[in-house]
């Protein structure tokens, strides 16, 4: 069974539309580490999670990339909704010619085995605001960023490119309102229209498709 580190039960029943049965909420308050990318948050956590859990773990990190803001506020997107605000975040922005943004995931696998790497560690520059096809950024893993005798995680990253705009719905949570996708922010879809689009959904589908072949020893 897979444990999925997390608190949230919605967030669980997406992986579930992935990953089946085989997934179970884990509750785990691992510290986290401060960091500029998304991909070393997760894969510490997912370090962590797998020691308490004893067994195959996600962990998933996730931010709102600006490009006018050089991707601020990324992995400090919740420290910012805190002190910041929405609303005020889309102030910001507002007067910038340029409103494009993305949200981004990182899922972290540890299962407390060896894994194949890829050469690069995970690329954090020059990709925001865009949608990675599966093929390019499907199973990143992290040789290069981790230390000697720290556990092997892999780390899959899902997008969704957007722009920043006024408040608009009443649905969604954290910067839902003011993210546009195709003409509607995240806080106007429905629960079932936003995960069909969303950036955890597209991680998701990205790791089950890995995680498939790893079970079936493809």
């Amino acid at each position: 069974m897979l444990s999925f580190v997390t608190t949230n039960l919605g967030k669980v029943r997406e992986a579930t539309e992935y990953l089946d049965d085989e997934v179970r909420q884990f509750d785990f308050d691992y510290p986290e580490v401060q960091a500029d990318d998304l991909g070393t948050v997760a894969a510490q956590g997912a370090r962590e999670a797998y020691r308490a859990a004893d067994g195959p773990v996600i962990v998933d990190d996730a931010g709102l990339f600006i490009d006018a803001f050089d991707g601020f506020p990324g992995p400090y997107s919740s420290y910012v909704e805190d002190t910041v605000g929405v609303e005020r975040v889309w102030r910001m922005t507002e007067p910038e010619a340029d409103r494009s943004a993305a949200f981004k995931t990182v899922i972290a696998y540890c299962d407390g085995g060896p894994f194949e790497a890829t050469p690069e560690p995970v690329d954090t520059t020059d990709r925001r605001g865009q949608d990675l096809a599966a093929a390019e950024r499907d199973t990143a893993t992290t040789d290069e960023q981790v230390r000697e005798g720290d556990l092997p995680v892999k780390l899959f990253e899902g997008w969704v490119p957007g722009e920043i705009v006024a408040p608009r719905g009443d649905g969604g949570f954290g910067f839902d309102p003011i993210f546009e996708h195709d003409g509607t922010t995240f806080a106007e879809m429905s629960t079932e229209e936003k995960n069909a689009i969303s950036h955890r959904g597209r991680a998701l589908a990205k790791f089950a498709e890995w995680y498939a072949g790893r079970e079936t020893g493809e």
